[in-house]
């Protein structure tokens, strides 16, 4: 396929936009909450476990990883992108860690920029996810483009990602999303890798789960609402009043994380299932396992950490894997499964 340098420029520069904008602006959803906080552990005041004995270790998409932590898709395609998704993989590799990077559409337009995204050199043995826009399977994208990201990246698996709502508000954005799913589905019974699908951000409902099953979906990233507005960020680059209006009404529109969580999982119950959106500690992750994640996605902590240096995302993983093991630790479970006991995690009312 080719691609004007005028269009790979314009991808490249929104790339270093998103970076700066999630980093130094406020983007944070304000009005709609990942609903994780109506969620309480029972305390266990004599846990009869030892902490020496917890353990996080978990298996996902074939993959034994140290923690059922991933480091969800962020960047690349910049000089800034590429030192930030080193950071990230030495820390993937150190302590076990899944990691996905950003949408390599910037690497399809120009072959040279696919440096910014790759890690084995750092990260030989980590679950690594490379990434595409689903809506680009309907601008000449196909087969060819999902191969090309996963070969050069030396990925495990391979992300499509939805953001109908990013696309509508971004300035001059791929609104096509007619008859995505047969064409999802075809990507699924011909790549030889797993097809993860996520969104970004505004969550996915439970019938759209049970489709992209039946689709032949791998695992499905729910990326509820709570977290970063990517409405939000794309007003902020808007060149024109119209957008910015329409970033600023959408800002807080989605469905919460912890909602679509427990929806996918009634619909789902074996499907792999990662949640994401919003999650700001070991905390929330541990809610989210105990609701029947698989696995959980932290974006903005990594990406503060990672735009510091790879010894603060070291430590930021250091302190999600404690706070995850003093959740086991007081509700004396000795590994994740047990969170999902009755009774471990107490729902309001209102879920």
């Amino acid at each position: 396929m080719t691609v004007s340098p005028l269009a790979t420029h314009e991808t490249q520069v929104r790339k270093a936009d998103h970076l700066r904008i999630c980093l130094d602006d406020n983007v944070q959803c304000s009005q709609v909450s990942t609903g994780l906080e109506r969620l309480r552990f029972r305390h266990c005041a004599l846990p009869e476990v030892d902490w020496q004995d917890l353990d996080l270790s978990t298996e996902f998409l074939g993959h034994r990883l140290g923690a059922p932590l991933l480091i969800s898709s962020m960047t690349g395609g910049t000089e800034e992108a590429q030192r930030i998704n080193q950071r990230l993989a030495a820390t993937a590799q150190r302590y076990g860690l899944a990691m996905g990077v950003g949408s390599q559409r910037v690497a399809v337009e120009n072959p040279d920029l696919m440096t910014t995204f790759r890690v084995r050199d750092v990260a030989p043995d980590i679950l690594l996810l490379a990434n595409l826009g689903a809506v680009q399977l309907n601008y000449d994208y196909g087969l060819d483009q999902c191969h090309q990201v996963v070969d050069h990246l030396e990925a495990s698996a391979l992300i499509l990602h939805l953001n109908p709502l990013q696309e509508a508000v971004q300035t001059r954005g791929d609104t096509n999303f007619k008859g995505l799913l047969t064409k999802i589905e075809q990507i699924c019974a011909a790549l030889p890798v797993p097809v993860v699908v996520k969104e970004v951000g505004n969550g996915i409902s439970a019938p759209l789960v049970r489709r992209l099953m039946e689709a032949g979906v791998a695992a499905v990233d729910v990326a509820g609402a709570g977290g970063t507005s990517w409405a939000k960020v794309e007003s902020e680059r808007a060149t024109d009043p119209l957008q910015r209006r329409l970033g600023q009404t959408f800002a807080d529109w989605g469905l919460p994380t912890a909602d679509c969580l427990i929806s996918a999982r009634q619909v789902a119950p074996n499907l792999p299932l990662i949640a994401s959106g919003g999650l700001r500690n070991g905390l929330d992750v541990a809610k989210t396992l105990a609701l029947g994640a698989d696995l959980a996605g932290l974006a903005y902590p990594f990406l503060k950490a990672a735009s510091d240096s790879e010894a603060a995302v070291a430590a930021l993983a250091e302190v999600l894997i404690a706070e995850i093991k003093t959740v086991l630790f007081c509700t004396g479970q000795a590994t994740l499964s047990g969170l999902r006991q009755e009774g471990v995690l107490l729902k309001s009312k209102s879920l």
